[in-house]
């Protein structure tokens, strides 16, 4: 799995002009889904982005985790991630898992977030053509592959 998670004051995702998915202060999260992630990798993603520690402390120091701040996750599913532009000027899709393997460790990598952290979380609609919107504060972005646990 690879994510780009941004610490937003705000965000959304909607579709056509209907928002579907909001939160203040927290994370954004564009999660790829790839071809060999297993359950394991959603474990281990979870307890990371759970655990990191991007939130401002008093002194003004990333000394926080999401949990520290009692923030809010907005998760969006991000095959394009998985992109490749190797050969020629149209990116191969190859590595991104299929929607019928995609989508149930979508739905876990959600269910495992809610229940790992006990924060709100709020989604896009997987393979919809959204449009997300977002204040990124810091402006804080941070990339995770799971492909690079070591």
């Amino acid at each position: 799995m690879k994510t780009i998670i941004q610490r937003s004051k705000e965000a959304h995702v909607s579709i056509k002009e209907d928002i579907i998915g909001a939160i203040d202060y927290g994370l954004v999260i564009l999660l790829g889904i790839h071809i060999q992630d297993t359950m394991q990798d959603i474990e281990w993603l979870i307890n990371k982005i759970v655990q990191l520690r991007i939130f401002s402390d008093e002194e003004g120091k990333m000394n926080k985790s999401i949990q520290d701040v009692n923030g809010s996750f907005l998760v969006i599913s991000q095959f394009t991630l998985y992109a490749s532009t190797k050969k020629g000027n149209r990116p191969s899709y190859i590595n991104a898992a299929r929607p019928e393997a995609a989508i149930p460790l979508y739905n876990s990598f959600i269910e495992g977030l809610k229940s790992r952290s006990n924060l709100k979380v709020e989604t896009g609609e997987f393979g919809g053509d959204m449009r997300v919107s977002l204040i990124n504060d810091g402006p804080v972005t941070i990339v995770i592959d799971t492909r690079n646990k070591e």
